[in-house]
Parts: structure tokens; sequence; C-alpha cells
């Protein structure tokens, strides 16, 4: 399995950045609300990317996370203003890493890291650029190149094509078990980040590798 793995692939949201640094500043803009503004957000996000994909009706990813803010906001009756808003959509291009993600993306090295995202490319440039990990990536991929969003095969088939290595060749790494289970499905080898401590998801095939951080991936390459 180790020899095999020629190159990675990570997820981003949830992988390398961690998409509940939004709760500050929603704490600081609606206070005693800002982990539920966040955590019914991410929810809200990811399922209208399931439902638009399932529709055909994808909205690209900046316009899904706006919808799902409007919300959240609207669920929990908060009187939050334009201004608000807009700081927290802006919050998106500036989410905090995880403090292990760029040393263990500089460990993997000089094997081949990509990102494979439900971003758009003038989502994720930014993050990229302002978190320093952009030095140890060799390129980012977006889902809008397959116009589906994940789990959708066609996805992960964007590495393969751009890597042109099998699937087995490519480790994928997600802290997404729906997303692991996509990646496992096609049959890229995968990491799960599992930090939570959560069971593995039951409707497909489980990942080769569950772990609790990031920097276990190098411990198993």
């Amino acid at each position: 399995m180790r020899s095999e793995v020629q190159a990675f692939v990570f997820d981003a949201y949830g992988t390398l950045f961690d998409v509940h640094s939004v709760a500050g500043l929603a704490e600081r803009l609606a206070p005693g609300h800002g982990l539920a503004i966040s955590n019914l957000w991410r929810a809200k996000q990811l399922e209208y990317t399931w439902l638009g994909s399932l529709m055909e009706r994808r909205g690209d990813f900046a316009a899904v996370t706006e919808q799902a803010l409007d919300y959240a906001i609207s669920a929990l009756v908060l009187p939050l203003d334009a201004g608000a808003r807009a700081q927290l959509v802006d919050a998106w291009l500036d989410l905090a890493p995880y403090p292990d993600a760029i040393a263990t993306l500089a460990r993997l090295a000089p094997r081949a890291r990509w990102i494979l995202s439900n971003g758009t490319r003038s989502m994720l440039d930014p993050l990229i650029d302002r978190s320093g990990i952009g030095a140890h990536l060799d390129g980012v991929l977006s889902v809008d190149e397959a116009g589906v969003y994940k789990p959708s095969p066609r996805v992960y088939a964007l590495a393969t094509k751009r890597l042109q290595l099998a699937p087995a060749q490519i480790g994928f790494v997600s802290a997404n078990g729906w997303d692991a289970v996509g990646a496992k499905a096609f049959g890229l080898t995968v990491w799960w980040i599992n930090r939570a401590g959560l069971p593995i998801d039951r409707h497909g095939p489980a990942p080769d590798f569950v772990i609790g951080e990031l920097d276990e991936v190098g411990r198993y390459s």
C-alpha cells in the first residue's frame, strides 16, 4: 500500500482549513450564537452541494456558501445587517489552517501534493496564499472542472486525469467522512481524519486508514 502511493490529494475545507474558525467572528457579531451559526452554516452548505448536484442546478461554491449563511441567519432569527453578513462571507477567504497542515505537506515531499476541493479557484487561491500552504502544494483542482460536487466520481477522476496515475496510486486525505467514502468508492487510497471520533459511514466502502490528526498521514506513507 505505502509503495503504491505516488501522490497525495487533499480536501481543503475541514481537512487543511478549519471551517469553524469563522465561529469567533460570528460570536463577536452575534453574541451567544457564534457556534450555532458556524455549525448550521456548514451543515447547510454541504447539503446544498449535494442537492444542487442531484437537481442538476449547481451553483458555484461561493453562491452556495452565501445561500447557506442566509439560511442560518434566518433560522436562528438573528438581526445581522448587510455589513455583518459581508464580514462572515469574507471570512471564508481567510480560514485558519490546522496547526499541522504545513508540516504534514512538507513531510510528504517530494511526492506531488494537490488540493481537490468543492471551492472555486477565486475562493481557494487567496486562502492558500494567505495561509502559506501554497509553498507546499503542486497544484489545485476545483470541482468546477467537473461541473458537479463531491462525492461524484467525476470529481475524483479529475485527480487521476491530471496526475496520470491509477486511483490506487493516489493518496486522498479528507476529514469529511462522506468524502472519504466517495473517494474510496472511486478507488483512491484514502486517509480519513476522524478528529471527532465518529463511526465510519456505512453507505460505501471504508477508508484505508482512519487517523485522528492530519500529521498522522506521514506515518503511513
